[in-house]
């Protein structure tokens, strides 16, 4: 057997915290919602009580925690799950198209790109790389 597949363990870690930091916002409340970059509006509606700002933070946290388990998955890590591959390839596909949509926004739009953007861009640049190379390598080693 393989050793733990390193890119799939990182990448999974830093989905999970990013899953962790979504919960951390829901409880840190609108000054959290601004100070990570969701937008005004966004920190309004969570001032005003309603549960919007919440729910779609929770589903993100949710979505980022099946991430990271299905990278420790595919690292080795936890048992494997269904359709692996075919999932992490999914997962890998949104993270760098995450990350490289600043581009055409910078292009096109350069008024909507500020510093949140472009952090938030770059980390899942990273976790897409640590994907598709640990996708990569669980891939070689099943064939």
């Amino acid at each position: 057997m393989a050793g733990l597949n390193r890119p799939l363990l990182w990448g999974g870690t830093l989905s999970l915290l990013a899953a962790f930091l979504h919960i951390a916002i829901i409880i840190g409340g609108p000054a959290w919602y601004r100070f990570f970059g969701a937008g005004e509006q966004f920190a309004r509606l969570a001032e005003q009580g309603s549960p919007l700002p919440d729910t779609m933070t929770a589903v993100i946290a949710l979505i980022l925690l099946l991430w990271s388990l299905y990278a420790f998955a595919g690292a080795g890590l936890v048992h494997r799950l269904p359709w692996l591959k075919s999932i992490l390839m999914l997962i890998t596909a949104v993270y760098l198209i995450r990350g490289m949509a600043l581009l055409p926004l910078a292009l096109f739009m350069p008024q909507a790109v500020d510093s949140f953007l472009i952090l938030s861009s770059l980390i899942c640049m990273v976790i897409g790389m640590l994907h598709f190379s640990g996708t990569r390598q669980m891939i070689w080693e099943l064939s």
